[in-house]
């Protein structure tokens, strides 16, 4: 089976319009081992942010049908940018929406789980040789409706996807080397994980961490794909990030994806 791989990228990589290169020199990196690629994107910067208090000006309850409405823009501007600046470097790339995408939710807004992926045009642009950005955090309910994930959501939208698609593994970048047993900032002799399983990941996440959001997490251990943190910053790719999967080699996927519901 030809090997799929999907990245992550989230809103402080993707902060300023003069990272999207340096994203997209990731990218064509990765695109010289791997036949078949899906990004996965945040909002940039607090562009989620600003849209939410952009709503509150208006109206302090928004109906929330509405509400997601407004604050899933900010994927799509990243996932067209990302494409335009892989296209200037003469590289097929198509975005496409959650719902785009066949991510099919419950009609819970803003807090929606999701319920299956049905990746038919992601697949039919890698047959084609297209890269395919995705934006995160998004889906649609079975009546039809936009909805969002919540907050992280774009962390669950990266694993569903890898689930739907049989991806090799889920890299996310950060600007952070990796996992740490503590925070590094506060213990500077914290330790950096190589590897690290599911259940310690939800165990340091449980505790405050905000490396992965801990529903990406859970997704990632039912299934049995495994997660790579890393740094899109060039001082830290050196380290090779940390690399989170089940203790036994010996486990298996399932052999039908499962989702949140």
């Amino acid at each position: 089976m030809t090997k799929t791989l999907v990245m992550k990228f989230g809103g402080a990589s993707l902060a300023e319009p003069s990272q999207f290169n340096s994203i997209c020199d990731l990218i064509l990196k990765k695109a010289e081992r791997y036949p078949k690629i899906v990004i996965v994107v945040s909002a940039m910067g607090k562009t989620t942010d600003e849209l939410i208090a952009l709503a509150k000006q208006v109206n302090d309850n928004p109906p929330q049908r509405e509400y997601d409405m407004l604050i899933s823009v900010g994927e799509r501007i990243s996932m067209s940018l990302l494409a335009m600046a892989l296209a200037k470097r003469g590289c097929h790339a198509i975005s496409f929406t959650g719902s785009q995408s066949g991510i099919i939710t419950t009609q819970d807004h803003a807090e929606a789980k999701i319920i299956e992926v049905r990746p038919t045009r992601i697949l039919q642009s890698l047959e084609s040789s297209k890269i395919v950005i995705i934006a995160g955090f998004q889906g649609v309910s079975r009546g039809g409706e936009i909805t969002t994930l919540g907050r992280g959501g774009t962390d669950t939208t990266a694993v569903a996807l890898g689930v739907a698609l049989q991806a090799e593994k889920i890299e996310f970048y950060k600007d952070v080397p990796g996992i740490f047993s503590e925070d590094p900032k506060i213990n500077k002799n914290a330790q950096l994980y190589s590897t690290i399983t599911y259940d310690c990941a939800l165990e340091i996440t449980g505790k405050g961490a905000k490396i992965l959001h801990h529903r990406s997490l859970l997704l990632a251990k039912s299934n049995q794909i495994p997660l790579h943190v890393l740094s899109f910053k060039a001082e830290y790719q050196q380290f090779g990030g940390t690399i989170i999967s089940c203790a036994s080699a010996a486990t298996s996927r399932p052999e039908k994806p499962i989702y949140e519901t």
